[in-house]
């Protein structure tokens, strides 16, 4: 790892296309779920029900608590001893060698440098729709034509119709659990995708919300040197989005371009410590998928008795088709201190909801009733429309 940060090892060419690349990345302003869920909504109220940025409620365990409150005093130091401890622990627990794994502060960054790394004018970026934005962003900024392919009936990644519209693909993106649907894509699906795509290009897997689902990891096509890089972090089932910590894991040359377009940096060693702490309870992943998946189904069922049509979802999240557009229904939920889900384009009468807290759940519920029987309307909540975009610290008009 540490060969891999140190900028002495490299020529002065690759030293300066490396400086000019990060410099891009630093420009391209990386675009990450909090911002695209924070685009409507600042500084809510402290009773507010926030279940719009797939966030787990539950926070770190109590032992990423107690590892973080331990090193704190530390936190003078880079301490990288840290990070190269937790890539071996990775490493061990996914039967990888150590040099298959980086570590990122998420897994956005390892997104956006990938897309930008193997995109460019002549090699187009293929992707879900509706799927995880923020790919988009980056496939943009280096001019990719970025191609939007829809989802099966089942709401599966079209896999063979992404690579009837990606002869040109430099990345196919595949986010299984899918955000936002939170449906599956098979592995056979994904092993498809490999095998068939054109030459050159890679296969980016998206695992954020794996530990939530059944489905099967794609890691094994890591382990056979295929080119695909899988993206994982500790945001979701694990309760880190505020610490910002994540992993790729791919080919050593594969990673080490996506690494050079946007270089490395020192890890914030709350979060180091908090992930290596949250890997060795055995019982997180089992205890906080159960958790999930009860108060998921409870509310999938009270939406079955009600009538309401919605998407079933194997994640943290599910999308409510609402019959009318979504954003009547999301100002008239935010009227009643319940924020919900942003909207895709494709799905204009959807609005995705995070899986939230039991008693979270529960006022989604009595909320959500008000609104599709006509009790409370998006005119009560006409201010709110007003308000201005923050997007990484960016301030623009709404």
């Amino acid at each position: 790892m540490a060969t891999d940060r140190s900028v002495s090892s490299t020529s002065r060419r690759s030293f300066l296309s490396w400086s000019a690349a990060a410099s891009a990345a630093v420009a391209m302003r990386i675009v990450t779920e909090p911002m695209l869920a924070r685009a409507r909504v600042h500084n809510p109220p402290a009773s507010a029900v926030m279940i719009d940025a797939n966030e787990n409620p539950l926070g770190p365990c109590t032992s990423a608590r107690e590892a973080i409150a331990a090193i704190t005093p530390q936190g003078g130091r880079y301490s990288d001893g840290l990070t190269d401890e937790l890539v071996n622990t990775i490493a061990h627990m996914e039967g990888i060698k150590p040099d298959y794994v980086r570590v990122y502060p998420g897994s956005s960054e390892p997104l956006h440098h990938t897309v930008c790394a193997y995109t460019s004018s002549s090699r187009s970026y293929v992707t879900a729709d509706p799927g995880y934005e923020a790919g988009m962003f980056a496939a943009g900024a280096v001019g990719a034509r970025v191609v939007k392919v829809p989802l099966t009936k089942s709401h599966a990644h079209d896999v063979k119709a992404m690579l009837a519209a990606g002869a040109d693909a430099g990345v196919f993106y595949v986010c299984t659990p899918n955000n936002p649907t939170g449906t599956l894509t098979s592995h056979s699906d994904i092993e498809f995708l490999v095998e068939n795509k054109p030459k050159g290009s890679i296969v980016l897997v998206d695992e954020a919300y794996i530990h939530f689902s059944d489905g099967t990891s794609a890691v094994d096509l890591v382990k056979g040197d295929r080119d695909v890089i899988l993206l994982r972090t500790f945001s979701k089932i694990y309760g880190m989005a505020g610490l910002r910590c994540g992993f790729a894991l791919g080919r050593p040359d594969l990673m080490k371009r996506m690494q050079e377009y946007g270089g490395a940096n020192a890890m914030p060693i709350t979060a180091v410590v908090a992930a290596s702490a949250s890997l060795q309870h055995a019982q997180l992943v089992p205890e906080r998928k159960k958790i999930n998946a009860a108060i998921r189904q409870e509310v999938f069922q009270w939406l079955e008795r009600n009538g309401y049509s919605y998407v079933p979802s194997q994640s943290n999240c599910f999308m409510l088709d609402v019959k009318r557009p979504a954003k009547e229904v999301i100002d008239a939920m935010a009227h009643q201190n319940v924020f919900i889900g942003r909207i895709w384009p494709a799905w204009p009468t959807y609005a995705r909801i995070t899986v939230g807290t039991r008693p979270e759940m529960e006022q989604f519920q009595a909320a959500v009733h008000k609104v599709m029987t006509g009790a409370v309307t998006a005119a009560a909540t006409a201010g709110l429309r007003q308000r201005k975009l923050r997007l990484d610290g960016v301030i623009v008009p709404a």
